[in-house]
């Protein structure tokens, strides 16, 4: 029987390596119902891997997933089962499919047709319904795929870079998206006013390893995450 305390998506000691690389190193995390929790660090930090194994295209060698303390072993094409929506770094649209059949196939069951409307009014590019995805320009390709992933009203959405290729404007319209999401959102995500503005809770990922949990305030003066980015950069 789950209690409070075991309520949301927990990452227990996991560990993942390709051969001789160490891709994730240990790495725990709580994301608890209805926060925001950004997973951030240097370019082969390990955030997508651990996103994958959540999505389960990563086996880890060690380690566990729950879900409100039931063990949790996910597989791609299940997800939806658990609740659980993602958004990939780029756009991975049906170039057949209208904007509003995509949006439809992004639901556990075929969304009707009004259900897919709506989000996409949510996400600002209704206008778009019966257009092909190839016609729009990235921007609203992208709103297209937050649109695709909140139709299923996921319990846990999972955004990989969404802020990617999108100007102030966009960037702006997608953080208050994240906030009134009304779900539990896990982001990955290189642009760091938007972590700092959404996020509750932040993990910094270098090298595979765990250096830093905490609030924005916390890991905004963290020396470990400054040396993390300023050792990448340099």
């Amino acid at each position: 029987m789950s209690t409070h305390d075991d309520q949301g998506l927990f990452l227990h000691h996991i560990t993942v390596r390709f051969g001789g690389l160490l891709a994730l190193d240990d790495v725990s995390l709580r994301v608890p119902p209805g926060r925001v929790v950004g997973i951030i660090g240097p370019n082969g930090a390990g955030k997508t891997t651990l996103f994958n194994v959540i999505c389960g295209f990563v086996a880890p060698q060690s380690g566990a997933i729950t879900l409100d303390g039931r063990p949790l072993r996910p597989r791609p094409h299940r997800l939806h089962r658990h609740g659980i929506a993602r958004t990939l770094q780029g756009v991975g649209q049906f170039g057949g499919l209208t904007v509003l059949e995509n949006v439809q196939v992004g639901q556990r069951r075929k969304a009707k047709a009004e259900e897919a409307y709506a989000a996409l009014e949510r996400c600002g590019v209704a206008e778009y319904a019966g257009a092909y995805p190839a016609s729009l320009p990235y921007a609203k390709r992208k709103r297209v795929e937050l649109a695709r992933a909140l139709v299923a009203r996921p319990r846990i959405l999972m955004l990989d870079e969404p802020a990617g290729g999108l100007d102030a404007d966009e960037i702006g319209w997608l953080a208050d998206l994240i906030r009134d999401a009304g779900t539990t959102v896990l982001l990955v995500e290189h642009h760091m006013d938007l972590v700092m503005s959404v996020c509750d809770e932040i993990l910094v990922l270098d090298f595979g390893k765990p250096i830093a949990l905490g609030t924005p305030g916390e890991i905004r003066t963290n020396p470990k995450v400054a040396e993390a980015y300023l050792g990448a950069a340099a």
